[in-house]
């Protein structure tokens, strides 16, 4: 936990941080981030890196943690598990003691399937997308900060069970986080009574298939539709299901930023509902969110407004920063046993507690897309 002099240290950073991939010194806790920073679903690992050098930022300027310094390095693993691992083995020469929010739900699986951490030293903290294929069993040094899966879809079906909803079309992506999402669906249905209807469609990516989906779904007409998928695949399945003329209430997960939602939908975006897994990046009602965002100013001085997986990487950072300052040494597996220890961590406003399991959070709420592309809460 961060002592009094270390946030007072905090509050009273200058402007002009250096970033932490700048630091070079043997004496450095190193940690890593493997991610998409090209192909899909960029720019996801991009945003959830700056949030994290914020937070990395404002540690180091304080002294760091027991007076080292966290340096941050970063990877691109071009969105597929070879890449992943290639890149590991790179990482690895560094001795980071934790990977830092990987994304892809193919990926994660295959680290799982191929027993990569058990090659390996290492934990990984925040894995992205909760699906609960990644989760259930999911591996001992596999701690998942976000809501998962699970928590995102029951959301959606529960406020359907709301406003009446008789009939959800799900329209889900032919990859492990499209399958699960599907199987949590089915769950939270039987969970509110199981009067609910699913219309379930399944597609690739492929544009005329995901247009024939989306067809086949508008000619059903349920009375709401959930889209579940990468970023990629969820932002074109509302766009194909809006031109296919739904005009229903439509869902997405927490993975698909408005910003981008917007850039391909358009006018199409207007009122959809996206699950939201951590406090908005606008909001200040909380002490969490208004020390993330002064975090940002302080590091990216030129960014006028930031998305969900910037506070996301700036949550991970802190949630790590917690740990480390806790553990009886910096190593991987100290780090992770103090995780376990330390019960409910109070960041400001949002909790995380990994003493029953590793899923720290069930933190969850619905943004709706507005005119201009801004989600409001």
């Amino acid at each position: 936990m961060l002592n009094r002099r270390q946030l007072m240290a905090i509050a009273a950073l200058a402007l002009a941080v250096p970033t932490v991939t700048q630091a070079q010194n043997p004496s450095d806790i190193v940690v890593a981030q493997i991610g998409p920073f090209t192909g899909l679903p960029a720019p996801d690992a991009l945003w959830l890196n700056e949030g994290m050098n914020a937070a990395f930022n404002e540690i180091n300027a304080a002294g760091g943690i027991g007076n080292r310094k966290v340096r941050l390095l970063k990877f691109d693993d071009g969105y597929t598990y070879e890449g992943f691992k290639e890149r590991m083995q790179e990482a690895m020469a560094s001795n980071p003691v934790a990977l830092l929010a990987p994304v892809g739900s193919a990926t994660i699986k295959g680290v799982l399937d191929n027993a990569l951490l058990d090659r390996s030293n290492i934990m990984i903290l925040n894995a992205v997308p909760g699906a609960s294929v990644l989760r259930s069993p999911g591996h001992p040094r596999l701690f998942h900060i976000r809501a998962g899966d699970d928590q995102q879809v029951k959301k959606v079906i529960d406020h359907g069970y709301a406003m009446t909803t008789a009939s959800m079309g799900v329209l889900f992506q032919d990859i492990p986080i499209g399958s699960s999402g599907l199987e949590s669906a089915k769950a939270a249905v039987l969970a509110g009574g199981g009067k609910m209807d699913l219309v379930e469609i399944q597609s690739s990516l492929d544009s005329d298939t995901l247009k024939a989906a989306a067809k086949k779904m508008a000619s059903v007409s349920p009375q709401a539709a959930l889209v579940i998928g990468n970023p990629k695949f969820m932002a074109e399945g509302v766009t194909a299901l809006r031109k296919a003329g739904m005009r229903q209430p439509i869902f997405a997960l927490s993975y698909l930023p408005a910003t981008v939602l917007f850039k391909q939908a358009a006018e199409h975006a207007r009122g959809v509902g996206i699950v939201q897994t951590f406090p908005s990046p606008q909001g200040v009602s909380t002490p969490i969110q208004r020390n993330f965002r002064m975090a940002m100013k302080k590091s990216f001085p030129e960014m006028d407004s930031y998305s969900p997986f910037h506070i996301e990487g700036y949550i991970t950072a802190r949630v790590f920063i917690e740990a480390a300052s806790r553990a009886k040494s910096i190593s991987s597996s100290d780090i992770a046993s103090a995780l376990r220890q330390a019960g409910e961590i109070d960041l400001g406003g949002y909790r995380v507690n990994f003493s029953k399991g590793n899923e720290g959070s069930k933190w969850v709420d619905i943004g709706v897309v507005s005119h201009d592309g801004r989600l409001r809460y």
